[in-house]
């Protein structure tokens, strides 16, 4: 019976799971500690020790790289990989080929790392590589794209359960920013200047930026919480229907939102309320998707007193619906007016990133590791418990400070004298931040902090000598359209 079981566990490439998972927890670790030492240069900027490398200009471009697409994006093939094996009942389509998107994502990655300190940038938000390293993100893309509906193609079950729309219409639409957003004349090796001048590339850009957020940190980790809060919570999605119109709202909306990053500049006012109206739109998917999946623990709740990871999960949703009221609200112009250019926009970001993105990344995460190395339960499910609560409190710290500054930065520079002169000059603005800067490199510390408890428990967890046989049922009741009974249980 054990040798059945083993070699039906063998239908499922795991190998490539594992790998991006591990490497999922490292990047995260790297990412995090650049934030921190940049937040800490905010503090006492001699900290860069006047070397170019490691001065914020540098870091900060890195930091960003380094927590969205390496650590989210690690995550984001780790999950997909792992989804689409288990939904449709077959293993990976061309495992060369999905191998080739491992090595080939660590190796952009490496390359990040290297010329963003050294000031090789294309000074785009997102998309400071170099025109090297974006090729080689569209070879990589395009594999993981094969990979991906290629082993939707191959299924043996009939339907193609909700989590698997949000992950394809993840990896196409990315395709199609990357390459439209990176159109750009090389001038030598390391040089090369973008297709679109003036407020053609702003416009370009930020249709990419923003759609960056909505498909690479939104569209995808929906796919995961679709997945992963039914099965911890051992119950069925709270709507089926109500996932569908989710997915075709969030799609449809999310690619006129980018102008609400433009307000108050020479970009046509027509083009700005556009976005302004769409971005006001995009709350009602936004907040569906959210309840649909706060909704999935009815009759469950009481599992949230002994389960740390359905608090990751559920915590995690609900800085979504915040973080994304929040975006809505910031994308109105006369709040934009008191918003732009502060540090409440920091704040905001970071409530995604690290409230919705990382929080569901960490759950995610601690569900996978003991069913892809066949362990009965992660090593310490109080080092779990330990890590929620440093991270909920990380994450609260960071965004509050944030936000308090931002609103005090926004009502500084607007605040006039009966003459029309400034009541204060812009130092006394950043003299004033200060102590907020100091809260939020706390939050971050302790942020990072629970990143490093949970490396050390995936560590034990990995190297454990007990092992049971990995996961073997496919999910043959998560992929039923009607969900009328729950997830398979693992």
């Amino acid at each position: 019976m054990a040798s059945l079981s083993a070699t039906k566990a063998e239908t499922f490439n795991y190998g490539v799971v594992r790998q991006f998972a591990i490497m999922t927890v490292v990047w995260g670790i790297v990412g995090m500690l650049v934030g921190v030492i940049i937040a800490a240069q905010l503090l006492w900027p001699q900290l860069n020790f006047d070397i170019a490398w490691l001065t914020y200009g540098r870091l900060r471009p890195l930091h960003t790289n380094a927590v969205i697409f390496a650590f989210g994006g690690s995550a984001l093939f780790a999950a997909s990989y792992y989804v689409v094996q288990r939904t449709c009942q077959a293993r990976l389509f061309c495992g060369p080929l999905a191998a080739f998107t491992f090595w080939g994502w660590q190796l952009v990655i490496v390359g990040a790392a290297i010329t963003l300190p050294l000031g090789i940038t294309t000074s785009k938000e997102y998309a400071e590589l170099e025109w090297p390293i974006d090729i080689l993100i569209t070879l990589v893309w395009v594999a993981y794209a094969i990979v991906f509906f290629g082993t939707i193609i191959k299924r043996k079950a009939k339907h193609i359960y909700v989590a698997n729309w949000f992950f394809g219409s993840y990896i196409l639409t990315i395709a199609v920013l990357h390459v439209v957003n990176n159109i750009e004349l090389p001038v030598s090796m390391w040089k090369s200047y973008s297709a679109y001048a003036g407020v053609q590339d702003a416009m370009v850009q930020w249709w990419y930026g923003h759609n960056a957020v909505g498909f690479f940190l939104t569209t995808s980790f929906l796919g995961m919480m679709y997945y992963f809060i039914p099965k911890q919570a051992q119950r069925p999605i709270y709507s089926y229907r109500l996932s569908i119109v989710h997915f075709w709202a969030l799609a449809f909306t999310y690619m006129w939102a980018g102008p609400h990053h433009l307000l108050y500049t020479s970009l046509p006012d027509w083009t700005q309320s556009l976005g302004m109206v769409f971005s006001l739109i995009l709350l009602a998917p936004s907040w569906g998707g959210m309840i649909n999946g706060i909704m999935t623990l009815s009759g469950a709740w009481y599992k949230l007193r002994t389960d740390p990871i359905l608090k990751f999960m559920v915590v995690s949703l609900s800085f979504y619906g915040m973080s994304t009221f929040e975006g809505s609200m910031m994308s109105i112009r006369t709040v934009n007016a008191l918003s732009h250019y502060t540090d409440w926009t920091i704040g905001h970001v970071h409530s995604g990133a690290l409230g919705w993105v990382a929080m569901i990344t960490f759950g995610m995460l601690y569900y996978l590791i003991p069913r892809l190395w066949g362990r009965e339960k992660m090593y310490s499910t109080k080092l779990i418990e330990v890590h929620f609560w440093i991270a909920t409190v990380g994450v609260v710290l960071y965004i509050a400070s944030m936000w308090i500054a931002g609103v005090m930065q926004g009502l500084m520079w607007r605040a006039t004298e009966p003459d029309g002169s400034l009541t204060y000059s812009f130092v006394e603005s950043v003299k004033s931040t200060f102590p907020f800067y100091a809260i939020r490199l706390a939050g971050g510390t302790l942020y990072l902090s629970g990143m490093l408890l949970m490396a050390y428990n995936v560590f034990k967890t990995v190297i454990g000598e007990k092992a049971v046989n990995p996961e073997i049922p496919a999910d043959s009741a998560a992929v039923r359209p009607t969900l009328a009974t729950a997830p398979a249980s693992a």
